[in-house]
């Protein structure tokens, strides 16, 4: 008996000294994860390494991935995707539910346009594939206008920003933070948001490779993502804090985006099998994607006892 326990013991410790070896190399929009993991207290004791990378916006991240520079990261539903109907190796394994006052088509303080009708004819800066390019196509079926009706500048949020606030582009279609650096450092006005028009959904993505080959890591990783985010919800100041003290913003910027965002992670279940279903069909109307996708097949809803042990 006690044989056998001390190679039980010695099995457990072989265990946690591999684990402690790995590396799981996770990508971050804005120190979005990090800095909610960090603030929460969920990043001690982590029995492996991660290795982060920042990136300023899905695309990136998503090209970090197909590259394996990454084995995991958070993207919205648009751009995953975008990405899985170009044969990305790329699965969703858990989804992140969130208010869609976030996403949002801004104008200047002081522009003469008030809502999307005045945006007939007007160029809108946006990334391609991203949920700022979602919104506006979701935007422009309600209204029943053509592509043609709008002028759409492609563009990489840093330069997005720049033809923004130089004037070459009339609104930005955009999501946190930079919605809410906008409006509170520069007094820009969302004249709509993403509520009613898209379903505010993104994804906390994996390579098929680490699904296979670190799924211990991840498993341990969305755990503590999804406690994280719970705790979030009850603690936004010490949220803010950490992620305007991470990414050298004022305060007052993540706490305009954090207290109305109400961000929590969700399995993957049939609810959200739907609705990316719907983005898949949205961008095959519009010609962005060329066949159609089964959604269930680009998710893994393997990781949602992760999210359940974690309280949700």
């Amino acid at each position: 008996m006690i044989r056998l326990m001390l190679a039980g013991a010695l099995l457990l410790g072989s265990l946690e000294l591999a684990a402690a070896q790995t590396t799981l190399r996770v990508g971050d929009q804005k120190g979005n994860a990090q800095a909610v993991m960090e603030a929460a207290g969920q990043l001690k004791d982590v029995p492996y390494k991660i290795e982060w990378k920042e990136v300023p916006a899905a695309a990136p991240l998503l090209e970090a991935l197909s590259a394996g520079a990454i084995e995991t990261g958070l993207v919205g539903d648009a751009p995953f995707t975008f990405a899985a109907a170009s044969g990305a190796p790329v699965k969703a394994i858990a989804a992140i539910r969130q208010t869609r006052e976030g996403l949002a088509i801004l104008v200047p303080e002081n522009s003469p346009i008030r809502s999307f009708a005045d945006l007939r004819g007007k160029k809108i800066a946006t990334g391609r594939g991203s949920i700022g390019h979602q919104l506006i196509l979701a935007a422009l079926e309600k209204s029943g206008w053509s592509e043609s009706d709008v002028q759409i500048a492609f563009l990489a949020p840093s330069d997005a920003k720049i033809a923004y606030t130089q004037g070459s582009v009339d609104a930005w279609s955009t999501w946190e933070p930079y919605v809410s650096q906008e409006e509170v450092l520069f007094k820009s006005r969302r004249i709509i948001t993403s509520e009613g028009l898209t379903p505010g959904l993104s994804f906390q993505v994996a390579r098929p490779d680490a699904i296979r080959n670190k799924r211990a890591e991840l498993t341990d990783f969305i755990r503590r993502l999804t406690a994280a985010r719970a705790w979030s919800l009850n603690n936004v100041d010490s949220y803010a804090a950490t992620w305007g003290r991470l990414m050298n913003i004022p305060t007052a910027v993540p706490l305009n985006w954090l207290s109305r965002a109400k961000i929590r992670i969700a399995p993957i279940d049939d609810g959200v099998v739907a609705d990316e279903q719907g983005t898949i069909d949205l961008y095959l109307r519009w010609g962005l994607i060329k066949q159609k996708l089964d959604a269930a097949e680009i998710v893994d809803r393997s990781f949602a006892g992760a999210i359940a042990k974690a309280g949700l």
